[in-house]
């Protein structure tokens, strides 16, 4: 099965808004907290689809289903129906605004952040230029370099960020080839753990031989956020 957009999700999401900009007005958010959440994890989308793709509402059903709750939103040009990202000054503040958000929302509850490819960054960037004060980020997907072009320069903010950070990556992901991501991952000790799905790509569909269909690659990215963040509370 590969992922396509969708429109449906379990009822029990909370629909929000919130203003992601003075200038780029509000934004819309999904919350889902399930009775036996431990922790919150605010929820980027990537930058080709936005919160109601199915790899977010399937990461987000299988959170909750491991007691984590999730703020999914839109950045604005998702919400207005554009295609083109908005500029970053933009999207920096739209993670910062769904921050606070979900915090006011989380009670007690420990906050995380990240996101699926471009969310995951523009969230570590938010963090780099001043600390969004989460517990942790997850990048599912970190976009290394884009199509095409390998390097290692969007790493570079990487280490101003102090909180702990989780790598989910594909052994197939052609935006984060792991012969230039895991140096990069290892200069930032122990603050950042690596999870490699075997024969995923940047989309995390992954190939027969791995053992996995793609909703068992989902499983295995959902559980392994859940481990990490419940290490780093610990």
């Amino acid at each position: 099965m590969f992922f396509r957009e969708s429109t449906t999700f379990r009822a029990m999401s909370e629909a929000l808004t919130f203003q992601a900009t003075a200038s780029a007005g509000d934004v819309t958010a999904l919350l889902d907290l399930p009775s036996d959440a431990r922790a919150l994890l605010v929820f980027a989308h990537g930058a080709g689809a936005g919160m109601r793709h199915v790899f977010m509402n399937g990461m987000t059903e299988r959170l909750a289903l491991r007691g984590m709750a999730t703020l999914r939103y839109q950045f604005p040009y998702a919400e207005q129906g554009r295609s083109r990202p908005d500029p970053q000054p933009v999207l920096l503040a739209t993670v910062r605004s769904a921050v606070a958000t979900a915090r006011a929302r989380a009670g007690d509850l420990p906050v995380f952040a990240g996101g699926k490819s471009m969310g995951g960054r523009m969230t570590s960037l938010a963090d780099a230029a001043a600390p969004l004060g989460v517990a942790g980020i997850v990048f599912c997907g970190f976009p290394l370099y884009p199509p095409g072009r390998p390097g290692t320069e969007r790493a570079a903010h990487l280490a101003q960020v102090s909180a702990p950070m989780l790598f989910l990556q594909g052994t197939r992901d052609t935006l984060a080839g792991l012969a230039l991501l895991e140096p990069v991952i290892a200069s930032l000790g122990a603050r950042a753990t690596l999870h490699i799905v075997d024969t995923a790509d940047h989309g995390f569909h992954v190939l027969k031989r791995s053992g996995l269909s793609d909703a068992g690659a989902l499983d295995v990215l959902a559980q392994r956020v859940v481990t990490w963040s419940r290490d780093v509370l610990s």
